[in-house]
């Protein structure tokens, strides 16, 4: 899909909101499209300008990133004689991120065909989820904090961030509903979503801007794919601050209710035949 700036604009804008809201990014980059009469941007194209939400995670914990480098820079004897949670935390997201690297070379072509970026599987994915956000919520007072996480619990979320593979599913959604489940806060479940969903953004993003530019973006089309990881950077930077201050005093049901009415709002839709 050739791009113009507003279109790669307000898809960047789009991937920089719904990335760490647990609503779904490529559901989202499936569906505005659709609304608008645009075309499908594709699964690379969502992978690349994830780039910026990236460097977004990046910038905001900075100083985290920069001690659980340390960390792993650490000989392997400090690192199991060490009591900072910077280092317990960079074994949770190596932990983590196994899974996702796993399914996702697996199952590569599954996840960018053309049945699962269906509405129909887009519009499924968003309700089931929501309602297993509902059992996780509704299990009790969740009280632990990323200290308390065990590398089981870090292995577990990194599977549930696997399922995020499937549209509709959202990386953050999965991954802060499985910490809810190991009885993470929810704003330690979401602080440990945007970290481990990191190095996963990246190995996609790289992995997939090869494939774009073997392909031949030209001038043009390398100029929209800047455009929209610029505004994935500076939307998505704005929605991680919203979330983790949201959470502090708030429950996901707000979150709940989108995913369900906009997972029938598609069924609807789609079965009217008004987008496809």
């Amino acid at each position: 899909m050739l791009m113009t700036p507003f279109q790669a604009i307000t898809l960047g804008i789009t991937q920089g909101l719904t990335e760490f809201l647990p609503i779904s990014s490529i559901a989202h980059l499936r569906i505005v499209p659709a609304l608008l009469g645009w075309e499908d941007p594709g699964a690379a194209f969502s992978a690349v300008i994830q780039l910026g939400t990236l460097l977004a995670v990046v910038i905001y914990f900075r100083e985290d990133l920069r001690r659980l480098l340390w960390a792993i820079a650490k000989s392997p004897r400090e690192r199991q004689k060490s009591d900072d949670i910077h280092a317990r935390l960079s074994w949770s997201i190596l932990y983590g991120t196994f899974p996702i690297v796993v399914f996702g070379v697996l199952f590569k072509e599954a996840v960018t065909g053309p049945f699962i970026r269906s509405l129909q599987v887009i519009s499924g994915s968003l309700i089931l989820l929501a309602i297993v956000m509902v059992i996780a919520e509704s299990r009790g007072q969740q009280k632990k904090g990323l200290e308390d996480l065990s590398l089981g619990g870090a292995f577990f979320i990194g599977c549930a961030q696997a399922l995020a593979l499937i549209p509709g599913m959202s990386r953050s959604g999965t991954t802060i509903t499985a910490g809810l489940f190991t009885g993470l806060t929810s704003a330690a479940s979401a602080r440990f979503s945007f970290l481990l969903g990191s190095p996963a953004i990246l190995l996609a993003g790289i992995f997939e801007l090869k494939d774009l530019l073997e392909a031949g973006l030209g001038n043009e089309g390398l100029f929209s794919l800047l455009l929209g990881i610029t505004f994935a950077f500076v939307s998505g930077y704005f929605a991680i601050d919203f979330l983790l201050r949201y959470l502090q005093t708030h429950s996901l049901r707000l979150f709940i209710v989108y995913r369900i009415l906009l997972g029938v709002l598609l069924l609807v839709l789609a079965s009217l035949g008004l987008i496809s």
